[in-house]
């Protein structure tokens, strides 16, 4: 029975996916909430968004054990832990997130547009009445993309003390225990299962091919 996990480990294990989930969740919040508008921004302005996401992309390349060491020396942010470990989820966040919402609106055909202006539709009615729920499928593709993401890079966060299911991981992998480290990923992968599969159903539910 040496695989079974004792109570007080379960009790841990709800404990650590709550914080990993309040984490995720604050982390892409945040990037949605500027992801979003900078891509809608963006679309208006195809000749800055290849410097925009050229930016956001430099981001992507940094390991992330590296950017929260980057971001430990800041004031402020290295007060906490979970600041640090939030700030950085959310900046890997927003890439995918910012070039769907971007390619989605700049994707739209044309003939939808003008039709929406010739009925004399305002910018911001011809926004929310047609471009963005024609192009939601698109945006929630990011959302779930960068969620998934959010979920994996969330257990490494464990490393500079910002809780989640990664200090199981690292736990496990610091005394050789493998139902430690068990116990932290297999909670996480299901998470991120979970995650893609919700967002996967409201991904349909909103995709609205053009014809």
């Amino acid at each position: 029975m040496k695989w079974f996990w004792p109570r007080d480990l379960w009790i841990q294990i709800g404990e650590l996916t709550v914080e990993h989930l309040w984490l995720t969740a604050i982390a892409m919040l945040i990037a949605i909430a500027i992801a979003v508008p900078l891509g809608i921004w963006l679309a208006e302005r195809p000749r800055l968004a290849r410097g925009f996401l050229g930016a956001t992309n430099i981001v992507q390349t940094v390991p992330s054990l590296a950017l929260f060491g980057l971001l430990l020396p800041l004031p402020w942010l290295g007060e906490r832990a979970a600041r640090i470990a939030i700030v950085a989820l959310a900046a890997y966040a927003v890439l995918p997130i910012l070039r769907n919402t971007y390619e989605g609106l700049r994707g739209l055909d044309p003939v939808l547009i003008s039709a929406s202006e010739a009925i004399g539709l305002t910018w911001w009615q011809r926004l929310g009445w047609v471009r963005l729920p024609l192009a939601a499928g698109f945006i929630l593709a990011g959302i779930r993309t960068a969620t998934v993401i959010c979920v994996g890079i969330a257990t490494i966060a464990a490393a500079i003390g910002a809780g989640g299911l990664g200090e199981l991981i690292f736990r496990g992998v610091a005394s050789v225990d493998n139902r430690l480290v068990l116990a932290g990923a297999l909670p996480a992968a299901a998470l991120a299962l979970a995650a893609d599969a919700s967002l996967g159903l409201m991904q349909r539910f909103f995709w609205r091919p053009q014809k």
